[in-house]
């Protein structure tokens, strides 16, 4: 039987076919290896610079995420120290007369609706619209001659809407069924 993987067809070993010896063989797989360990230890090196940079960006988007936390409210406190303003003012002058303090307050609160509404609070005010349980809290049925069962009569406690969310529903009276 011929062995033509161990062998070269003149029956000699084929490292010695191709003219390497033993040791040069070894010395090249010895290179092969410090090569394979320096790419190795480089790859180690990148990965470790990575996770520390991806480490770093976490810690950074924390503390974004704090400080965007911390002042979320700075605008519209900014809007709202011109109403603070506003009532202090008026809280200030000892005698008025009532007409003119009452306008105060209607600018005020006018100023302040401005800027509620500018922030995404929109009132709910459902005179003459039937109950809807999702937007009104019913909280009494009054007789209302005219009006159709089920609609809103009087409200007691205006709701509010934030961004399209229910912040708070709105406290009613509605008209009994005749």
């Amino acid at each position: 039987m011929h062995n033509s993987d161990s062998q070269s067809p003149s029956g000699t070993p084929e490292n010695a076919a191709q003219g390497a010896s033993p040791s040069a063989e070894l010395d090249t797989l010895k290179a092969k290896v410090a090569e394979l360990e320096a790419s190795n230890a480089e790859l180690r090196e990148t990965v470790l610079r990575e996770k520390a940079e991806l480490e770093n960006q976490r810690r950074r988007l924390h503390r974004d995420l704090e400080q965007a936390r911390r002042f979320a409210n700075e605008k519209l406190l900014n809007d709202l120290l011109p109403v603070y303003d506003g009532l202090e003012r008026g809280l200030s002058v000892e005698a008025g007369d009532v007409g003119a303090v009452r306008e105060g307050m209607n600018l005020t609160l006018k100023e302040l609706l401005r800027i509620a509404g500018n922030n995404g609070l929109v009132q709910v005010d459902p005179v003459d619209q039937p109950l809807d349980p999702e937007r009104h809290h019913a909280v009494s049925m009054v007789e209302a001659p005219g009006k159709a069962p089920g609609t809103v009569v009087t409200v007691l406690q205006k709701g509010y809407v934030l961004n399209d969310r229910l912040l708070r529903p709105a406290l009613v009276a509605v008209a009994k069924d005749d």
